[in-house]
């Protein structure tokens, strides 16, 4: 018969030479004794080693019966009838629900139909989970008076659900209905985000203490505690629940879709089409940051009239907008996913041709995973386990990707913040810059890291040694966390009034120029002075007036007794805001950074490729999901909270609300560049080591056991283009 290709000519490759297999058509006689063979039961329509059915009778919809290609003489590939690849006995694979299944849409039922689906479902999520989260955290902290660490526990709430989720959905969902089971999560995930902006809806509007109401020197400053004091930090559990159902949809995700693709690609494909799915994910945040930080330029409160501006630390952006904009849309792609069969049409071929990488473990036990009724029950899920428990490959990849995932978890959640502390910037500011990070450094990383698997046709060990060399690379450029900018000076915070050190590092924001004045802790809203120094508030700056024209949008106050007015004749002046930082060192920083991200993301994808070819092609959902598990349980949950306590450790200025206190106004440029080297080389080195550790213990199958030409099925028609014939006893 004719050797199966897919009509639309996608990931198709042609054989310059005939390929004769050497299993003959059995007499009626015979057919009986040949189907008791190991060789002979694919002929028979038993299942194959990858556990889908063959049938001797093709589907009319699986276009795995048709001619792959044909030579450039005009002749076909002519193959004897000892292998079929067609469907299973009764697979429908239209795309469509239920019996609706409109000729329309199988122009998506491609592979790079549902690549593109995917890439919209992880650009959502990357979007809202790692996006908008992360860029308005600190509103979410100043509006509902929370802490680092429990905007870290909120951060973590996603992981904590995807651990609970992930050996149930590996596991079975490797086994079932993909697709089914990515587009009921996509929904899931879709109703998180719906349920994160609630709290915006069920609170009480925000009443941010305008110019006016702070008053300036002299004013009335009283401010009874009742009005300070709130239960708003108890939403805290509604954000926990919302990411909780974010992890649960996401679940599915980055496991059966991963899978997924896998399964309907050749080989040496996968790493290009994972990488564009992960490439999507890492866009998402990047546009998340982005758009983020334009929302929180909108005052949470839409349509009222507000005299503070965007730079003050009093504002509150529109952190909810996007929430709704993404939940809604994440409810829509969920729907096209939904119509997608169990496997694409023509898919078979490359999973028949697909050459093993799996680690051979010395007692032989890796073979059971061959058993095409291994995994369909529950009996088989402790030896399944067991099986990836006894491979040391994976296990050390797993630690491995634990590593990096606490310091893009820690970093992607407090990056912002880093760089708002750092350059003295706002909330919305610090968003959109680390977004202009996160995008070319993220995802060209990503990409480049699949690109390179594909270009250079790495196998296996190969590509744990490229995991090894961005890991060392990205170890080296950390050390630029060496650098800081130094605080913006700040009277009674970081120095005294009238430039003296604290004493003791000790707070003291009363001094002779506003005694007087009788300002109060609990309103802060700094205000940059003529003498390029900040203060607490136009109180504590002994201002006096207030202008009622705008200079560069912000509000400027004069008779600042105690600006310094060794420049000027009379009272000085302040700005509301933050000084703006002249650090010297910022494009030296930026650059590192850069470096770092990029380097940490293009061992991604390498690492992912890795540790679906070190398993057996049965257990590779059940192996994502086991390696999410280690990921998120050492490094993705931790993550956040030890970053965010880190953070905490550095501050200097907290909120003080009556005796309690709240979040963090100012931090310790050097000792959150200090904890964050710290951090960076503890996890970079034990990176660095288990890479080390998995590429010397993983063990190849041998070349004699490898079904045809050893790279048949990895590099397309690039061996077989040698016109060397194939030896008959290993055709099959």
């Amino acid at each position: 018969m004719e050797m199966p290709q897919n009509p639309t000519g996608e990931n198709s490759f042609c054989f310059a030479q005939t390929l004769n297999f050497s299993l003959p058509s059995p007499p009626p006689g015979e057919a009986g004794r040949i189907c008791d063979t190991p060789s002979g039961r694919e002929a028979c329509g038993t299942p194959l080693s990858n556990g889908t059915a063959s049938s001797s009778a093709p589907s009319p919809s699986d276009s795995c019966a048709e001619p792959l290609c044909s030579t450039t003489l005009g002749q076909e590939t002519q193959f004897n009838e000892g292998i079929k690849y067609v469907s299973a006995e009764g697979e429908e694979l239209a795309c469509g629900w239920g019996r609706f299944t409109p000729g329309c849409l199988q122009l998506f039922n491609t592979s790079k139909g549902i690549l593109f689906f995917l890439c919209v479902a992880s650009f959502l999520q990357g979007m809202m989970v790692n996006g908008f989260i992360n860029t308005v955290i600190t509103s979410i902290e100043r509006r509902f008076d929370l802490r680092s660490y429990q905007s870290g526990l909120i951060a973590s709430s996603y992981d904590i659900a995807a651990c609970i989720c992930l050996t149930f959905v590996s596991y079975f969902g490797g086994n079932g209905h993909k697709p089914r089971w990515l587009g009921w999560g996509v929904l899931v995930m879709g109703l998180g985000s719906l349920l994160f902006a609630l709290p915006h809806f069920t609170t009480g509007p925000y009443e941010a203490r305008s110019a006016a109401e702070l008053g300036v020197c002299g004013g009335n400053q009283s401010l009874p505690c009742a009005q300070v004091t709130s239960s708003l930090s108890s939403y805290r559990f509604i954000f926990m629940l919302g990411q909780f159902l974010h992890g649960m949809g996401a679940t599915p995700l980055y496991t059966l879709g991963v899978t997924y693709l896998d399964e309907n690609v050749k080989t040496n494909y996968s790493p290009v089409y994972i990488a564009v799915f992960y490439t999507a994910a890492i866009l998402g945040p990047a546009a998340g940051y982005l758009v983020g930080g334009m929302f929180l330029n909108i005052y949470t409160e839409i349509g009222r009239e507000i005299d503070i501006a965007p730079e003050n630390t009093l504002w509150v952006g529109a952190w909810w907008i996007g929430f709704l904009g993404a939940g809604a849309a994440s409810l829509l792609i969920s729907i096209p996913i939904l119509g997608y069969p169990h496997r694409l049409p023509g898919s078979q071929q490359y999973i028949v041709m697909r050459v093993s990488e799996a680690h051979q473990l010395k007692d032989g036990s890796h073979k059971k995973a061959l058993d095409p009724d291994f995994g369909k029950t529950v009996k088989d899920l402790p030896r399944s386990v067991l099986l990836l428990l006894k491979n040391p490959t994976f296990i050390f990849l797993c630690l491995a990707g634990a590593t990096e995932a606490t310091l893009i978890a820690g970093m992607s959640t407090f990056g912002p913040k880093f760089l708002e502390s750092q350059f003295s910037l706002s909330a919305s500011e610090a968003a959109t810059f680390f977004g202009y990070l996160v995008v070319p450094a993220g995802g060209g990383g990503t990409f480049l890291g699949g690109f390179l698997v594909n270009k250079f046709k790495l196998r296996c060990s190969g590509i744990i040694k490229l995991c090894l060399l961005c890991t060392v690379s990205s170890l080296l450029a950390i050390f630029i966390f060496f650098i800081h900018c130094p605080n913006m000076p700040m009277a009674g915070v970081t120095q005294m009034y009238g430039g003296s050190a604290l004493p003791g590092d000790h707070l003291n924001l009363t001094a002779a120029c506003n005694a007087e004045c009788g300002c109060l802790q609990e309103t802060y809203s700094p205000v940059c002075g003529s003498d390029d120094v900040m203060y607490y508030s136009p109180c504590h700056a002994g201002c006096r007036k207030v202008s009622e024209k705008l200079r560069n949008g912000k509000k400027v106050y004069y008779e600042c007794s105690c600006v310094d007015k060794t420049h000027q004749s009379g009272p000085g002046h302040a700005e509301a805001g933050k000084c703006t930082s002249s650090c010297a060192k910022k494009p030296l920083l930026l650059f590192f950074m850069f470096v770092v991200i990029l380097f940490t993301f293009l061992s991604s994808i390498p690492a992912l490729t890795a540790t679906l070819r070190c398993v057996s092609d049965r257990q590779r959902s059940f192996a994502l999901g086991i390696q999410w598990i280690v990921v998120r349980t050492l490094g993705g949950i931790p993550g956040p909270i030890a970053f965010g306590s880190m953070i905490d450790k550095s501050c200097l200025l907290w909120q003080d609300q009556c005796g309690e206190q709240g979040s963090c106004y100012i931090y310790q440029n050097s000792a959150m560049s200090r904890y964050t080297l710290i951090a960076g080389l503890v996890y970079k080195v034990l990176g660095t080591t288990f890479f080390i550790v998995a590429c010397l213990l993983y063990k190849p199958p041998p070349p004699e056991s490898v079904p045809g030409s050893s790279d048949a099925s990895e590099n397309g028609n690039c061996d077989l283009q040698e016109h060397k014939p194939l030896p008959a006893e290993e055709d099959i």
